[in-house]
């Protein structure tokens, strides 16, 4: 292996996360190698501090919104995503920058030049090598969050803020196509799990 890498997953409510971190590590676990799972926001003691400001606050507005997932994303990214990957892990990350893309840039409308200068100042050169966007139409996403429960502060927000966020998720990929493979959530957990299994062997060249 030629270095440690950060592989990022992201999607919207509903879309199925859980279950493809699970085959992202599964076939981490096939290729040997040496990872840690971690999540955003939180992921690190501050940042899941500042993760339950983020999800049961009554309110914040959009900007302080943006402050704290950047605040939140500093304290993960220096004290979990780098020395793991200056150890030689890698890394698998549930959300990360592109996420503040699609909530705060798209979601919010604070605009991705907005987030792109947060970016460029918290997070630099810690890019993700590899991103994984489950992709569903949010109507979709947010009926299967029902099951779950009570929702926190962003699950309860209208329908066309899911929607922005789909579109802003779906322009990231665009940009950043390179290193991105979206993938059809509305699938069976079967199909998905295959679909992205598929999707990391054609990677595998790349990132081993």
């Amino acid at each position: 292996m030629s270095k440690s890498r950060l592989i990022t997953l992201e999607g919207s409510e509903g879309a199925g996360k859980t279950t493809a971190l699970k085959a992202i590590c599964k076939i981490l676990d096939k290729w040997q190698i040496e990872y840690i799972c971690t999540r955003e926001p939180g992921g690190e003691p501050t940042a899941e501090k500042i993760r339950e400001i983020l999800l049961n606050s009554d309110h914040l507005h959009a900007k302080t919104e943006l402050l704290l997932m950047f605040a939140s994303r500093n304290e993960h990214i220096e004290n979990v995503i780098k020395p793991a990957l200056e150890s030689g892990k890698w890394v698998v990350s549930d959300r990360y920058v592109d996420a503040s893309y699609a909530y705060q840039g798209g979601g919010r409308e604070l605009g991705f030049e907005t987030v792109k200068w947060m970016d460029e100042f918290i997070v630099g050169k810690t890019q993700a090598d590899y991103t994984i966007l489950m992709d569903i139409d949010p109507q979709v996403g947010l009926e299967r969050i029902k099951i779950r429960g009570q929702a926190d502060r962003i699950e309860q927000e209208s329908l066309p803020f899911f929607y922005r966020i789909a579109k802003a998720y779906r322009r990231k990929a665009k940009i950043d196509a390179h290193k991105y493979t979206v993938i059809d959530a509305s699938k069976s957990i079967l199909k998905v799990s295959q679909a992205i299994e598929q999707a990391m062997d054609e990677q595998k060249e790349k990132l081993l």
